[in-house]
């Protein structure tokens, strides 16, 4: 599938912001992608955005619901399909979209470098 600017950016609608570790996510979507935008702290105007597909979001979700102490390392390493979840930043950014759109919970009880979410069960 080619990806086209337009067909990306069209009707783009706002979910929620994530306060991470350090830095703050804005989650918006369209109609099959996930955009994960971040503002750079150093550089007034620059940025960074990701995208990762609604399927996956969904699929991965139904497959977590209802667990604790996840990590984008770890959702990675049990991951088998490497097209669910490439990398451990794509896990990481399907964490934060479950965040956003309710679905899980950053756990503030750990005083780690990592994050750890708490996927809800519904």
């Amino acid at each position: 599938m080619k990806l086209s600017v337009k067909s990306l950016t069209k009707g783009l609608q706002f979910h929620d912001e994530v306060q991470g570790k350090r830095q703050r996510y804005y989650i918006l979507s369209s109609r099959r992608h996930y955009f994960i935008l971040s503002m750079s702290r150093s550089k007034r105007s620059a940025g960074n955005f990701n995208l990762v597909s609604k399927s996956a979001v969904e699929k991965l979700r139904r497959r977590l619901r209802g667990q604790q102490g996840l990590t984008a390392k770890l959702v990675f390493s049990r991951t088998r399909n490497r097209r669910l979840v490439p990398t451990h930043l794509a896990a990481l950014n399907m964490l934060y979209v479950l965040v956003a759109l309710g679905r899980a919970t950053i756990d503030m009880r750990h005083r780690t470098r990592q994050l750890f979410f708490n996927v809800k069960r519904g």
